[in-house]
């Protein structure tokens, strides 16, 4: 008998640029994603220069238990996971420590994974915080996943592979985005090279293979492409991946949404794109 495919979709919060948390639920179940990503607070467009266009209202969960209510009601009526908890990073002057609030949210939430990164160049001290973000997740049942990316201290897939070694491997794993994973140097051969369990998570994107912007962390952040219309090798990446990990669509498409289309129907189109490769 055939076992039935594991729906391992997740509607990322960067997808929808920090929709309200109880709505993108709602939008993640009726487009049939199994789980979402989801951070601390709404998305502050104006600071990235985008102050003239505000899709939402802000919001927060942190001292907000009516909310946290609404969204653990929304993922149980739902059957909705939240399968990463976004926002956690290593920045130069902050302690890592201090997250331990928002762990206990994403944890009272029933996150399976962290997303946890580093901008501080002190390399040692990133190791450091980073290893003591991984026992405060171990600490509350969840799972740290790393992410390198080429606008982080953390760059390329070997970067993130010496802090999971010097972590502990068994203590975290490697979260690969497709974007990153490609513009650093990654390639076909690089995935199939890699021992699977070293990678505990993806996100899957398109882009074009030579950078469109100036600034990488704009081009990600706000000009991905549905997966499919851009020149990465996906359906091959998707392949080499254990079908037993989340993958997270991660599409930011912020010119299409400004333009007028719906964050609706932009995730709509995300959803279908992953579906044609296979996901």
């Amino acid at each position: 008998m055939t076992e039935t495919p594991r729906n391992r979709l997740s509607l990322e919060m960067l997808t929808l640029l920090g929709m309200p948390p109880v709505e993108h639920i709602a939008l993640a179940a009726e487009l049939g994603c199994a789980g979402i990503s989801l951070g601390q607070a709404g998305r502050a467009l104006a600071h990235f220069g985008f102050s003239d266009f505000k899709p939402y209202p802000d919001w927060a969960l942190a001292d907000n238990p009516a909310l946290l209510r609404e969204v653990k009601a929304a993922l149980g009526d739902t059957g909705v996971q939240l399968s990463l908890g976004e926002g956690f990073r290593v920045l130069p002057g902050t302690e890592i420590a201090d997250a331990a609030g928002a762990l206990d949210i994403m944890a009272e939430l029933g996150a399976e994974h962290i997303n946890g990164g580093s901008s501080d160049p002190d390399l040692e001290r990133s190791y450091d915080q980073l290893a003591l973000l991984a026992d405060m997740v171990i600490e509350r049942g969840m799972k740290l996943q790393l992410e390198y990316a080429p606008s982080n201290v953390l760059k390329t897939i070997e970067a993130g592979i010496a802090a999971r070694d010097h972590i502990g491997p068994d203590r975290c794993g490697l979260l690969l985005d497709a974007m990153h994973f490609f513009r650093s140097g990654g390639t076909l051969e690089t995935l199939t090279a890699l021992d699977p369990s070293v990678i505990g998570y993806a996100q899957l994107c398109d882009v074009p293979v030579a950078p469109q912007h100036e600034e990488y962390i704009q081009e990600a952040m706000f000009a991905r492409m549905v997966p499919g219309e851009g020149e990465l090798p996906l359906r091959e990446w998707v392949a080499g991946l254990s079908t037993d990990i989340w993958i997270g669509l991660e599409v930011p498409g912020i010119e299409e949404l400004i333009a007028g289309l719906s964050p609706r129907d932009w995730a709509a189109r995300v959803v279908a794109g992953a579906r044609a490769l296979g996901v």
